[in-house]
């Protein structure tokens, strides 16, 4: 089964608010194009394939944050039921294209969905929110995950917070993950691990990844 939701494209409707002050949903908006050509191949097939491991069969996946529309289009191949986000009106165009599904236009912080998803995938993504969002998104992705959900993220790995080309960013270490993550106890972590950048030109830098399971 596959399951789309509608694109709500227009800008107007988000409270001033709630747009990125630091630049950073501009900088998406202005350099879709770009960020689609150097992403949307991407080889993640081993990081979806240790996500979806951990999912029953004919799980309901939201992408959150789904950028060109990658995974969302290997999810979706694969016979899962997907809900794409972005908050890009320009991403969410390129991404409704790419996958035959309409992808919502949505900020991090709006998603209010209740024991809905068997995994929320956040591929690259919530790595753009400061510390103190970032943890009001994650206590609402546990609430939107179903008990025994699995979240997949990733962040670059490092010690920086704040603008750096364009967008925010809060890099972490195994230390300081494990140290900030034990704010979310019904987010247990399954594994942590370290991967180089698989876009090419791009293998000096590292993320870390994370699997979490709501308990």
């Amino acid at each position: 089964m596959q399951a789309a939701i509608v694109c709500a494209s227009d800008m107007e409707n988000l409270g001033a608010e709630m747009v990125n002050s630091d630049g950073t949903l501009q900088y998406y908006e202005e350099n879709a194009a770009g960020f689609t050509s150097n992403t949307i191949s991407a080889d993640m097939e081993e990081t979806r394939q240790r996500f979806l491991n951990l999912l029953p069969e004919n799980a309901h996946i939201l992408d959150f944050g789904c950028g060109s529309g990658r995974d969302t289009k290997a999810f979706l191949e694969s016979g899962y039921a997907v809900e794409a986000i972005d908050g890009s009106a320009e991403l969410c165009r390129i991404a409704s294209e790419y996958t035959g599904i309409r992808v919502r236009q949505m900020l991090f912080q709006e998603l209010d969905a209740k024991n809905t998803y068997d995994g929320i995938w956040a591929c690259s993504s919530i790595l753009h929110l400061e510390k103190a969002d970032l943890s009001e998104v994650l206590r609402r992705i546990a609430e939107a995950l179903k008990p025994d959900g699995v979240l997949y993220t990733s962040f670059k790995y490092g010690t920086f917070e704040g603008v750096r080309k364009g967008r925010y960013f809060t890099d972490f270490t195994e230390e300081s993950l494990n140290e900030f993550w034990k704010s979310f106890p019904s987010l247990k972590i399954v594994e942590t691990w370290i991967t180089q950048d698989v876009r090419p030109g791009r293998g000096s830098e590292r993320w870390i990844n994370l699997l979490a399971r709501r308990v």
